[in-house]
Formats: structure tokens, C-alpha cells, sequence
């Protein structure tokens, strides 16, 4: 499942600790997504992609840097500790053929139950002011790239990616029979919050001027499933602001720039899907029909940050 909960001690320590925790991504099909696998072919590339060097949990880690800096945010620095938590976790999965947040005490590879318990095996000292999330792909015979850009698209798992707060990340990966791997990404900020997004400012996914965005997203391939009564639809759209503000939703629209209505949407925010979306400081819209190939959208947001107001108009195109 998603959640972000604070921890047992906040209200009495005054530490605010978070986890973000978004629960797998399962690729129905192993050839199918918005790319070829490989350093190109995904959607808004540029030249300050990074480079393919064919190590999951090295390519995972830069792709996911890579997305963050195009829509503005930090890049998270590499923390051997975290990687080792990531990586524990992954040769957990591969051992028991899993795709799991928790862990069973027994089992083979097991480093502790939830996600705060391996932070702590590993040695890792939470301070105050602290969060954590992860995120989880598993897919057979795909790169570390493909594998981050299908956890950005799975819009639950985008919410943990592109928290702007977050300082430090680490990543690991295992291979099984058949080339089946698992990807984790560990996420974490310690003793304050990292500067995130200024005040009344949004990010947003897809970012402005965005071309080769994917038509669709196969619901189904994410837990939760973010639409639940239909399996293919269209490219969630988001807006993140730092997880210690309130974003409230007024309008949030988009439809194609060549004219006609406003495409219909399921709305994603804390007081509509509270189970699911628990943070408070993002939002998504996912239309409940693909796209249209090689067109451009219009996005329109109204609402506001801790009770300011805020607006934000942007467009992306489709891939062919």
C-alpha cells in the first residue's frame, strides 16, 4: 500500500518523522512502457541525460536524479548506508520471489520488518525532522532507466520521487532466473528538511513543453491500482509542493490544445482518495481514457499552498 504516517513518538518527542511508501510496480508485459530500455527513446530527453551503464541500481539512481532536475527539484545525494538498506531489501525479494514493503521475521535475506526497521539494522541515526520513503519495480530483462521511469509514471509511486525535501537516496537491484529484477530506491532527509520548493510554487509532471509524453498507463501494473474499475487510461498528470504544506485543489483540468472539452479525470488528493494519497502537498489528475497520439494538452491548475492562493498553466505533447 501507500502511506505516509508519522511515527509513533511525534507528538511527544516534537520529531516529525515520515514515511512515504508507495507498494510496487509490476510490469505486465515485459517489452511494453514509454521507451526502448535503453539511454533514449523516453519522453522530454535531452542532452544532460545520463549516460546507460547497464547496472541496475546505478542507472535507476541517475535516471531518477535526472527527472527530478528537469521539473525542478534537487538532485539527492548517494548514501552508502541507504544503498545497503535498498540493496538488502531487493536480495530479500529476489530470494522469496516478492514484491513487498515489509518483511517476515524468518525468511530468507530478511533485514526488518518495515522500511524505519532496515533504516535502523543498517545502522542509519534518525535525527529530528526526519522522512523516509520507497519505492519498488520488478520487471524481467529491463534496464535500471526503464524501471525508474515506470515508477514515475505509476503516480502513487511519483508522489515518494518527486518529494522535493528529500536529500538523500540510495538504490539496489537483484537479478533472479530469467532475468526477473527487482529494483528498490530508499529515499530519506535527516535533521531538517532539505529547502525543497519555494513557497507557493508548484512542480509539475509532465513539465512544460514536454514532448513524447506516453497516451496511456495501465492502471492495473500499479498497487494500488490509482483506478481501480479501469486498466488502460491516460498519463497522469501531477503537482507537488513540500510535504510539510497543505495543497488544496480548486480546478485542475486539461484538454487538447486543437479545441473541445476538458477530458475527463479522476482527481488524486488527500481529501478524495485518503487511503492512497496520504500527503497532503501533491495532487494528480488521471484522464479515464488514453490520449491522443502526437497532440498537445493544456494543463490548468487553480488552488493553494497553506491557504494562498496558486495557479499554474503548462501543455506537453504526445508521443506519435
Amino acid at each position: 500500500m501507500s502511506t505516509l504516517r508519522h511515527a509513533k513518538s511525534v507528538i511527544a518527542t516534537c520529531i516529525a518523522a515520515w514515511a512515504l511508501v508507495a507498494c510496487g510496480w509490476q510490469d505486465p508485459v515485459a517489452d511494453s512502457g514509454s521507451g526502448n530500455g535503453g539511454s533514449t527513446g523516453f519522453s522530454g530527453q535531452d542532452g544532460s541525460a545520463p549516460a546507460l551503464t547497464n547496472n541496475i541500481a546505478v542507472d535507476g539512481r541517475a535516471w531518477l536524479n535526472y527527472r527530478r532536475s528537469q521539473i525542478g527539484l534537487s538532485t539527492l545525494a548517494q548514501d552508502t548506508t541507504v544503498d545497503r538498506v535498498a540493496q538488502g531489501h531487493s536480495d530479500y525479494q529476489r530470494l522469496n520471489n516478492t514484491v513487498t514493503h515489509d518483511q517476515v521475521r524468518g525468511q530468507p535475506g530478511f533485514t526488518g520488518v518495515t522500511l524505519e526497521d532496515r533504516f535502523k539494522a543498517a545502522g542509519y541515526n534518525f535525527g529530528t525532522s526526519n522522512a523516509i520513503g520507497e519505492v519498488i519495480a520488478a520487471t524481467s530483462n529491463q534496464t535500471g532507466f526503464f524501471m525508474a521511469e515506470q515508477l514515475i509514471t505509476a503516480i502513487y509511486h511519483r508522489f515518494v520521487i518527486f518529494e522535493p525535501v528529500f536529500q538523500q537516496v540510495g538504490t539496489g537491484a537483484a537479478t533472479g532466473a530469467a532475468g526477473y529484477a527487482y529494483f528498490t530506491a530508499d529515499f530519506v532527509t535527516n535533521n531538517g528538511y532539505g529547502s525543497g520548493l519555494p513557497a507557493t510554487t508548484l512542480a509539475s509532471w509532465p513539465f512544460d513543453g514536454q514532448t513524447g509524453v506516453p497516451i496511456d498507463f495501465l492502471s492495473d501494473s500499479e498497487e494500488p491500482d490509482p483506478v481501480p474499475d479501469v486498466n488502460q487510461v491516460g498519463y497522469p498528470i501531477s503537482v507537488h509542493t513540500n510535504l510539510t504544506r497543505k495543497l488544496t485543489v480548486q480546478s485542475f483540468t486539461v484538454r487538447p490544445r486543437s479545441g473541445g472539452a476538458n477530458l475527463q479525470t479522476r482527481l488524486l488528493t488527500k481529501d478524495v482518495d485518503p487511503v492512497n494519497t496520504t500527503s497532503q502537498s501533491v495532487a494528480a489528475i488521471i484522464p479515464l481514457a488514453p490520449l491522443t497520439a502526437n497532440t498537445r494538452y493544456d494543463v490548468t491548475f487553480s488552488g493553494a499552498i497553506d491557504d494562498v492562493a496558486v495557479s499554474k498553466t503548462w501543455s506537453f505533447t504526445t508521443a506519435q
